[in-house]
C-alpha cells in the first residue's frame, strides 16, 4: 500500500473511532449499531442500511450493511447491480479501478482464507431484508421522486469511492460484524419503486391552532385481530338477516357504506364499530335493503333479460304481499297489477326491450309503495339488530383493549384552548403504546407479506417503502422502528376489514385522483393537503383520514370533520356518500366564515343531476363559490383504491359519471389562489387520461361500464351502483343492481372517493 493511501486510511480510521479510543488503535471496535448512532455517511447510504465500522484485525474502517450482511472496504454505491435481475452484472457501473466489477462497482471485502479461493467456491448471501429501514435524518430520500410513469432516477454516490485495497491485503470480518466469509457475491441494492404515486416532499401550508393529544387507545395487533373477527361475524349476521327476513342477498357494499355513514355521526370510542349513533336506524342501510325488495333490479342489456326481470318482479311482489300482514286494499292492488302483467307477458311476444322496461317501471310505481309498507318494520329490525350487535362488540373490544394497557389514563384535565397558530402536524396519542408482539415480515417477489398469528396482510413493496417514509416523517415515539411492523400490520388489517375481502369490494371507498391532477393542483393552486385520504392512497404527507389512532403514526391529521384549519389550500375528494358530503359542505362554510386568512377548498364530487344531490346544490348556491367546472363521464379517471396490492395495469379506471370541480374560497383565498383561465386550463389538461394507460382503462374497477350500456340501465340506477362491473361480467354477477327510487335519499353513491 502506498504512503498516500495509508495516510488516507489512517485519516478515515481516526474519524471512525470515538474520542476515547482515538489515541489507541487497540480500543474496542465499533459495532454497526454504534456507528449508526453517529453516521458519517450520506443520508442515502444510512437509510439503505450502511454503517461505517472499524476492523480490529485489519486496523482500518470498513462498511457494513445490516440488511444484507454485506461488507465492503470501499464506500458503497447504491443501485448499480441486482444479482437477481442481472446476475452477470451486465448493467453494472464500471469499476473505479482495474479490479473486477462485482455488481455495484465496489470490491467485496474477503476474509484472509478466501483470498486464494476460486470463483466456484463462492456462495450467494441471503439478500432479502427482514426488518424495516431504521430512521435517520428526517427529510432524507432513499430514492428520487420520479414523475408518474417514468422510472425513478438511480441515486449517484455523493461521496467518492476510496482507493481500493491491494490484492495482498488479508482482510477478515471483525468479531462484531455478522460472518460473511462465504458471501462474496454482490447483493442487490435496496428496493426502489420504478413508478411512484406520491410526493412526500411537498411541505404544508395548512395552519391550525395547537390542539391537545388525542385520547384514542393505541393500536395493538391482538385487538386488531379481534376486531377483524368481530366485524366478519357482524357481516355474516347481516347476510343471514337479509336472507331469513327478506329472502335477498345483502346489497353489495351496503355494509361498507353503513360503516361509513355511521362514522359521520358516531360518538362511540371504537375506531371502526359504531356504538353511539342517533338515529339507531341507519338511513343508508335501510334504503339500500328497501331498494332490493322484492327483488334486485340489475342492469339490462337484452330483450329477454328485460322480459324475465319483469316476470320475476311481478311474481315476487305477489308472493310477498300474500305472506305479509298487508291491508286488504294493498293486497288487492298488488295482486291485480301482478296478474295483469303476467297475462300481458303470456299474450304479447312481439314487445321490444323498451316496452318491457316501461311496463316494469309502471308495475314498480303501482306496487312499490304497498311492498315498502309491508317490509318497513322488517327492514328496520335488520338495521336495529346490526347496530345493537355492533355496540356490544365495541364494548367488548374496549374492555379487552384497556386490559392490555399499562395504567392507561382514563381522563385528561381540561386545558384552555391554545391560541398559538402552527403548521398542521400529525395526530399525537396521549396514551403511550405498550410493548407490541412480534410481526413477521417476508417478501414474495414484489409483495411485502406481514403475518401475525397466522393472519397475513400484503402490500406491494413500493407502498411498503412509502409507509416507511411516512412513519419516519411522522412518528415520534419509535425512533428505532421497533413497533413499525406491528403498526403496519394493524393499518393494513384495519382497512382490509373496513372494505371487505371480496374482489374489488370497497376499493372505490379509497380511490384517488390521478398524479397529474395533484401536480397541477399543487403547482397552480398551492394545494398541499388532502381532506379525505389514507396512508395507502395519499399523495401528500399531510392529509386527513378515518382512523387517527393508527393513521396518525403515518402522517394523518385525524378525521376532516374535526379538523379546523385557519388557512391553507386543500383538495377534497370525499367518499360519495350523501350524508358525508352534506356534512362536509357545512364544515367548509363554517371554516370559510370564521377565517380571514387565505383559505381555499377545491372539491371533486360526482355531478348527479337526476335528481341533484343536496351537497352539490348547496355548494352551487354558496356565497364562497368562486368557480365551477365539469369533467365529462368516461373522459377522466381515478386511481384504484386497491393500488397498494393491485397490478400496475389495474391502477386506473375511467369514471362512469361526470365530476363537478368546485372552488370554495374566502376573499383572501381567492386573492391568492384565484381560479384563473390559465390555471383552469392546466388542471383540465391534467385530468385527461394518459394515452400510455389506454389498455389499462378497460380493466374491471370500482366504477367501470362500457358507454354502450348507459341507455340500457334503469334511469335512476347510476347512483346505486356500489361497483359497476364491465359488461362481460354483468350477466354472471347479480350484485350490480339499479335503484328504482326517484329521490336523492333513495339513491346511493358510487363510492369512488377517498377514505373518510
Amino acid at each position: 500500500m502506498s504512503s498516500e493511501s495509508q495516510g488516507f486510511v489512517k485519516g478515515e480510521a481516526a474519524a471512525a473511532l470515538p474520542s476515547s479510543a482515538s489515541a489507541s488503535t487497540q480500543g474496542p471496535p465499533l459495532s454497526p449499531s454504534t456507528t449508526s448512532r453517529a453516521p458519517e455517511l450520506p443520508d442515502e447510504l444510512v437509510q439503505a442500511g450502511w454503517a461505517k465500522c472499524w476492523s480490529r484485525r485489519e486496523n482500518r474502517p470498513y462498511y457494513f450493511n445490516r440488511f444484507t450482511n454485506q461488507s465492503l472496504w470501499e464506500v458503497p454505491v447504491l443501485g448499480q447491480h441486482d444479482v437477481i435481475s442481472d446476475p452477470l452484472g451486465l448493467n453494472a457501473a464500471p469499476a473505479e479501478s482495474g479490479e473486477s466489477n462485482l455488481g455495484n462497482g465496489q470490491r467485496k471485502r474477503r476474509s484472509s482464507g478466501e483470498q486464494g479461493a476460486g470463483p466456484n467456491t463462492l456462495k450467494r448471501a441471503k439478500v432479502e431484508p427482514t426488518t424495516p429501514i431504521s430512521p435517520s435524518t428526517p427529510g432524507g430520500k432513499p430514492w428520487s421522486s420520479a414523475p408518474e410513469d417514468k422510472p425513478a432516477q438511480t441515486n449517484t454516490p455523493s461521496t467518492p469511492a476510496t482507493a481500493p485495497a491491494p490484492a495482498t491485503a488479508t482482510a477478515t470480518a471483525p468479531a462484531t460484524a455478522p460472518a460473511t466469509a462465504t458471501a462474496t457475491a454482490p447483493t442487490p441494492a435496496p428496493y426502489r419503486p420504478s413508478v411512484i404515486y406520491w410526493d412526500l416532499d411537498v411541505q404544508t401550508n395548512a395552519v391550525i391552532r395547537e390542539r391537545p393529544s388525542a385520547m384514542d387507545l393505541p393500536p395493538h395487533p391482538e385487538i386488531e385481530l379481534q376486531r377483524a373477527q368481530l366485524v366478519t361475524k357482524l357481516r355474516q349476521h347481516y347476510h343471514e338477516l337479509c336472507h331469513q327476513r327478506e329472502g335477498i342477498d345483502p346489497p353489495r357494499e351496503s355494509f361498507n357504506r353503513w360503516l361509513l355513514e355511521r362514522k359521520v355521526i358516531d360518538k362511540g370510542q371504537d375506531p371502526l364499530l359504531p356504538s353511539d349513533c342517533e338515529p339507531i336506524i341507519s338511513p343508508s342501510m335501510f334504503r339500500e335493503v328497501m331498494n332490493d325488495i322484492p327483488i334486485r333490479l340489475s342492469r339490462i342489456k337484452y330483450k329477454e333479460e328485460a322480459r324475465k326481470l319483469l316476470f320475476k318482479y311481478a311474481e315476487a311482489a305477489k308472493r310477498m304481499i300474500d305472506s305479509r300482514n298487508a291491508s286488504p286494499e294493498s293486497r288487492k292492488v298488488v295482486k291485480w297489477n301482478a296478474e295483469d302483467t303476467m297475462n300481458w307477458l303470456r299474450r304479447d311476444h312481439s314487445a321490444s326491450k323498451e316496452d318491457y322496461m316501461d311496463r316494469l317501471e309502471h308495475l314498480r310505481q303501482q306496487c312499490g309503495p304497498h311492498v315498502t309498507a309491508v317490509a318497513k318494520d322488517s327492514v328496520e329490525g335488520i338495521c336495529s339488530k346490526i347496530y345493537q350487535l355492533s355496540a356490544e362488540y365495541s364494548r367488548r373490544l374496549r374492555e379487552t383493549h384497556m386490559g392490555l394497557l399499562q395504567d392507561p389514563a382514563t381522563e385528561v384535565p381540561e386545558s384552555p384552548q391554545p391560541s398559538r397558530l402552527v403548521y398542521c402536524y400529525p395526530v399525537r396519542l396521549a396514551i403511550p403504546t405498550p410493548s407490541l408482539p412480534r410481526v413477521e415480515l417476508h417478501f414474495e417477489n414484489d409483495v411485502a407479506c406481514l403475518r401475525f398469528k397466522g393472519e397475513m396482510v400484503k402490500v406491494n413493496r413500493g407502498h411498503f417503502s412509502k409507509l416507511e417514509l411516512l412513519y419516519r416523517y411522522s412518528c415520534i415515539d419509535d425512533p428505532r422502528f421497533e413497533k413499525f411492523l406491528s403498526r403496519v400490520w394493524c393499518l393494513l388489517k384495519r382497512y382490509q376489514v373496513m372494505f371487505g375481502n371480496s374482489n374489488n369490494e370497497g376499493t372505490g371507498l379509497q380511490g384517488a385522483l390521478p398524479v397529474s391532477v395533484f401536480e397541477a393542483l399543487n403547482r397552480q393552486f398551492g394545494v398541499s393537503f388532502e381532506c379525505f385520504a389514507s396512508p395507502l392512497n395519499c399523495y401528500f404527507k399531510q392529509y386527513c383520514s378515518a382512523f387517527p389512532d393508527i393513521d396518525g403514526f403515518f402522517g394523518s391529521r385525524g378525521p376532516f370533520l374535526s379538523f379546523r384549519p385557519v388557512s391553507g389550500s386543500f383538495e377534497a375528494n370525499p367518499p360519495f356518500c350523501e350524508e358525508l358530503m352534506d356534512r362536509m359542505v357545512t364544515h367548509f362554510e363554517d371554516l370559510l366564515e370564521q377565517s380571514s386568512e387565505p383559505l381555499s377548498f377545491i372539491i371533486f364530487i360526482p355531478e348527479w343531476r337526476d335528481p341533484v344531490t343536496p351537497a352539490l346544490t348547496r355548494m352551487e348556491e354558496s356565497r364562497f363559490l368562486r368557480h365551477q367546472l365539469s369533467v365529462s363521464a368516461y373522459e377522466h379517471e381515478y386511481r384504484s383504491g386497491s393500488q397498494h396490492v393491485c397490478k400496475r395495469e389495474d391502477m386506473y379506471y375511467r369514471a362512469v359519471h361526470g365530476t363537478a370541480v368546485l372552488f370554495l374560497q374566502n376573499d383572501a383565498g381567492f386573492a391568492k389562489w384565484a381560479p384563473t383561465p390559465e390555471r383552469l386550463a392546466e388542471l383540465t389538461a391534467a385530468y385527461r387520461p394518459s394515452l400510455s394507460r389506454t389498455s389499462s382503462l378497460s380493466s374491471p374497477g370500482p366504477a367501470h361500464i362500457s358507454p354502450g350500456d348507459r341507455d340500457s340501465t334503469l334511469k335512476a340506477c347510476d347512483r346505486t351502483q356500489s361497483s359497476v362491473m364491465s359488461p362481460s361480467d354483468h350477466d354472471n354477477n347479480n350484485n350490480n343492481n339499479g335503484s328504482t327510487s326517484s329521490s336523492p335519499q333513495d339513491k346511493l353513491a358510487v363510492t369512488e372517493g377517498q377514505s373518510l
